[in-house]
This record gives structure tokens, sequence and C-alpha cells, in this order.
């Protein structure tokens, strides 16, 4: 009965140490992920996107400070997994957290076949977690209207930047007309486009002389050389 006892006390004992060891580790841990938290939220403020975020380093590992200096290793993409550094004056930690991200993605709205010029009519916007889609997905529809498709597209997929083709604004061969423009004054001719391009792509062109010179596309398929 007394080895019951002392046991029981034993027990009571270790719940309560560790209760206190929590205490002391779970507020520091919850106001990071509150920094983090905020850090993402500041970041799609002006999106309209919806933002989650859990820490998956050990607690014991978390900086403690009331101002930690948040910023992000890789900024290719703010959603996944992403690896942030925190620093608390001279203390310096990497912590990972899994940002979910929830917003409006582009995918197509009936079959499409290779070589197709894609249209508004072709295209959906959903709203899902963009964290599951591919790396490459297209976000917004100016990246699609009058793209071009490079390869079969099934109804209802994702659309990504690799399926696609920007439009050509200029295709070799073709005449095109030059702008030079430099400070007070602007310089218009003509040459013939060495190679195709999309709007804003750098073009070849070779003028009436043989000189070969390089300028970038516009909207309309005037070239445009700023001086």
């Amino acid at each position: 009965m007394k080895y019951m006892r002392g046991t029981a006390r034993y027990l009571i004992l270790m719940l309560l140490f560790c209760s206190r060891e929590a205490l002391s580790v779970n507020p520091a841990a919850a106001a990071l992920e509150t920094h983090i938290r905020h850090y993402f939220q500041q970041q799609y403020a002006n999106t309209g996107y919806q933002t989650e975020v859990k820490l998956k380093n050990p607690a014991v590992k978390w900086p403690q400070c009331a101002s930690p200096e948040i910023t992000q290793l890789a900024r290719a993409r703010g959603w996944g997994l992403i690896t942030l550094s925190v620093r608390c004056g001279q203390q310096r930690q990497f912590v990972q957290a899994m940002v979910e991200v929830n917003g409006k993605y582009i995918t197509a709205k009936h079959p499409l076949a290779a070589g197709d010029t894609i249209t508004a009519a072709d295209i959906v916007i959903k709203e899902g977690l963009l964290n599951h889609l591919p790396k490459d997905a297209i976000l917004a529809p100016r990246f699609v209207t009058r793209a071009v498709s490079l390869r079969t597209i099934a109804a209802g997929q994702p659309l990504t930047h690799s399926m696609l083709r920007r439009a050509w604004v200029v295709h070799a061969g073709q005449s095109v007309q030059i702008l030079a423009q430099g400070e007070g004054f602007n310089i218009g001719s003509k040459g013939r486009a060495m190679n195709n391009a999309a709007a804003a792509e750098n073009v070849r062109i070779r003028m009436v002389s043989g000189q070969i010179i390089h300028g970038i596309a516009g909207e309309d398929g005037v070239i445009r050389i700023v001086l």
C-alpha cells in the first residue's frame, strides 16, 4: 500500500514537472507562431488570399524575443514548406513553416489541343490551396489569354507556364518597325526580325545595311531600342 502511495506521489510530481516545462515553452512557441503568421499575412495583404501557418521545428529551438526579425531564405514561392531565418538579437535560428495559401488559379474549361490559341472562353478560374498545385501554376488570366498550348491539356487541369507559349507579336523574317528612343528624341526605322518573339522579349533585327541590332518587342509589334 505504501509502495502504491509512493508511486502515485511520483507520478503526480512528474506530471507537475512536465506541466511546468510545457508552460515554459508553449508561450514562446505561440508568440513566435503569431509573429510568423503575421509575417505571411503581410505578404498577402493586398491579394485577398487566406493563409495558414504551422511551424515544423521542435519548440525548444524557437528563438524568444518580443520582435523577431523574420526573413525568407528562398522567395521563389510563398507557400508550401518554407525555411525562415528568425533572428532575436545575436541569436539566430532557422525555422521551417508549412504555409497553406488559399487563392485563385486557372484551369482548362474543356480539352485543349497542342497549337490552340487560348481565349477567355477556354479557361475557368478556381479557388483552392495553392500549395497543392504544380510550382509553375498560372494564377492570373493575363498570363493565359492569347497564349498557345504546347501540348494536349485535359479539361479541369490547372494550367502551368510550361504548358503554354506566349503569343508571338513578331515572327522571324517579318519586316518590323523600329523605334529608337533617347532623351528628347525618337528615331524611326525599319528592319527584318531574325527570331520569333512575344511582347517584352528580345528581338534581333537585320538592318538594310546588314547590321544586326537588338530591341524589345512591344504589344503592338514595334521594336523599341532605348539609347
